[in-house]
């Protein structure tokens, strides 16, 4: 588990006047990574750091050759910034995620010494277009909400929502890397779905069932070799830190394919992330304890340490809103669908790291794991439209006129998650939004 240091010193301000802000999301104990260039521009894509309502372009930093306290495994990572995207930062592993972090800190806090260098290296956030932080070799979703998968399961099982398997093994998928993107416009999905009739053929067309889910995705950095196993209590040196993660579903296509491997076309079509990743050193203040009901089954020794149990989930809040042509040509405020928890997860990130590898499985820096979606214990935190309207059975109202039960063309999702408690900054993830366009037929 990543200690506190000075970094998180909540009394900690910056130079940079808009990272002071409480409702900014992004001071000084923040520090996210993106990948970005100037909008308009052909420019590549380079690493960038959050400050307030500005990044910090590393290339540029490391040309200006700041010295100390960029020095050690700082100037590693720094150098490592120079790519256009994080992985090689990534790969350098924890010692130099924190140097680089620590140094950061330093060179951005009140009174720095290199203020008049860096404040000419910064882009206005406003002035940016930004690209997948990472380039994402494998991609996992996992199931790791028992409440999401207890009310998608009563759908279909009234009296027997969880397969016996669920409440003992983090259950994934393997998926798509390649349709992973930020800000994302996809075209409806087109595909088979289930016959009308018993002895029919199939129907073919675009979705009528198209759904978001509301996730976090866990980036991994340091990679582990094939055949080695990452220890429980070892699994967090092995993640870079965590983003927003839209993963988009064909209901209908799933249904219709699920069965015997899994989804497949209902899922790789897109998946939108936020374009910043939030370090798991950031998140440290946000840890809180992890336990199990005490009548359900307890995690297997390798999913199991007194460590993991004392802080191995993390207090993360996020929301779902929506957007149709309607309300935004209206100028509405985009609608709350719902919000929930990270915390309420029934497996959390070391334990999907551990489980990922027990069999040998090498992870890679710059993996994506994705928790599956978040739905809290009540009705009001579905992360899913397939939830909210009970299979499509009841529709959503929405302020303006509007309902929904599943997404029509031209309604975007825009998912936010931040941390928050008493006598700390605000700690932003950004947004992940995406659009839904007509299918292409």
């Amino acid at each position: 588990m990543t200690t506190l240091n000075e970094t998180h010193d909540p009394a900690l301000t910056s130079w940079v006047s808009s990272a002071n802000t409480p409702a900014n999301g992004f001071p000084l104990q923040n520090l996210p990574y993106a990948a970005f260039r100037r909008k308009g521009t052909q420019e590549a894509f380079r690493v960038g750091v959050a400050i307030g309502d500005a990044i910090v372009d590393l290339a540029a930093l490391a040309d200006a050759n700041p010295g100390a306290p960029f020095d050690g495994d700082a100037r590693a990572a720094l150098q490592a910034g120079r790519e256009t995207r994080v992985n090689a930062l990534m790969a350098l592993g924890q010692p130099a995620w924190q140097a680089l972090r620590l140094a950061l800190s330093r060179a951005l806090r009140t009174g720095s010494p290199l203020q008049g260098l860096i404040e000419p290296l910064l882009v206005p956030q406003a002035d940016a277009e930004f690209t997948t932080p990472a380039q994402i070799g494998d991609y996992t979703d996992f199931y790791i909400s028992v409440h999401h998968a207890t009310a998608i399961g009563r759908q279909f099982r009234p009296d027997n929502p969880l397969l016996p398997n669920y409440k003992w093994v983090p259950i994934g998928y393997h998926g798509r890397a390649s349709s992973i993107g930020v800000n994302q416009q996809f075209p409806r999905p087109v595909g088979q779905q289930r016959p009308a009739a018993e002895g029919e053929a199939p129907q073919f067309g675009p979705c009528k069932r198209l759904d978001y889910e509301l996730e976090l995705g866990v980036f991994l950095g340091s990679a582990n070799p094939l055949g080695e196993r990452v220890p429980l209590d070892q699994a967090e040196s092995h993640v870079f830190g965590m983003c927003i993660l839209n993963d988009w579903s064909a209901r209908d296509l799933q249904a219709w394919e699920y069965q015997p491997l899994g989804p497949f076309l209902s899922k790789n079509f897109a998946s939108t992330i936020s374009p910043w990743i939030v370090t798991l050193e950031a998140l440290a203040p946000f840890r809180v304890a992890y336990s199990r009901d005490a009548a359900d089954p307890q995690p297997l020794p390798y999913l199991s340490s007194d460590a993991n149990r004392a802080e191995g989930a993390i207090d993360v809040q996020m929301e779902v809103l929506l957007t149709t042509e309607q309300s935004r040509g209206a100028k509405q405020a985009p609608a709350k669908l719902s919000s929930s928890n990270f915390r309420d997860a029934y497996w959390n990130v070391a334990q999907l790291v551990a489980h990922h590898t027990v069999n040998g499985c090498n992870l890679q820096p710059g993996d994506l794991l994705g928790t599956g979606t978040l739905s809290g214990p009540q009705p009001d935190e579905a992360g899913s439209l397939m939830e909210l309207s009970n299979g499509g059975k009841t529709a959503v109202a929405l302020p303006w006129g509007e309902s929904r039960t599943f997404l029509q063309d031209g309604d975007e999702i825009i998912i936010r998650a931040h941390c928050e408690k008493p006598g700390y900054p605000r700690i932003a993830f950004g947004q992940a939004a995406g659009t839904v366009l007509p299918a292409r037929i």
